[in-house]
């Protein structure tokens, strides 16, 4: 009988710890899409990644009428000058694809640049909103992740010890 009542208590208190757990969940992709922030940023990138292809379609016209040009004129040039201009053609088609590999970081980094300062200012509002709202997790469900844990949750050093480390 005295087991009983013990263990009736145990599993009380279990219950009434785990009702005390609170959890919520947002699409943090739609939150993002409606904040004016992000729409600013994909205007300022678009402009960005429009600057950079005038500037690769400007190269490759360069190429184009390199290209065309020996052709048209490749039976009037000599041994010489045939192997200056394939040079010079390959040199414009190395530009190219440095160009474009340097291009495709910088808009990256861009994106990154811009989207960070937004990201953040998303994070803070949902863990003062978690906080204030005493929620123990805070579900992301566009991405099935995390987006708070209460740190009394954590139980990294309960593991560690069991470990042993």
């Amino acid at each position: 009988m005295k087991r009983i009542i013990i263990l009736s208590f145990l599993a009380l208190l279990s219950f009434s710890t785990f009702a005390q757990s609170k959890f919520g969940y947002i699409d943090s992709s739609e939150l993002l899409s409606i904040m004016p922030e992000k729409k600013t940023a994909e205007g300022e990138l678009q402009t960005f990644a429009n600057s950079l292809e005038s500037q690769l379609g400007a190269m490759q016209s360069e190429y184009q009428a390199s290209v065309q040009n020996y052709q048209s004129n490749e039976a009037t040039y000599t041994d010489l000058v045939k192997q200056d201009k394939i040079a010079e053609i390959q040199g414009l088609e190395q530009r190219i694809q440095t160009f474009n590999q340097n291009a495709q970081n910088a808009l990256q980094k861009k994106e990154q640049e811009l989207l960070e300062p937004i990201l953040t200012k998303a994070r803070t509002a949902i863990e003062n909103v978690a906080k204030e709202g005493k929620f123990t997790y805070i579900f992301d469900s566009s991405m099935g992740s995390i987006l708070y844990a209460n740190e009394s949750e954590n139980v990294m050093s309960l593991v560690k010890n069991k470990l042993g480390l």
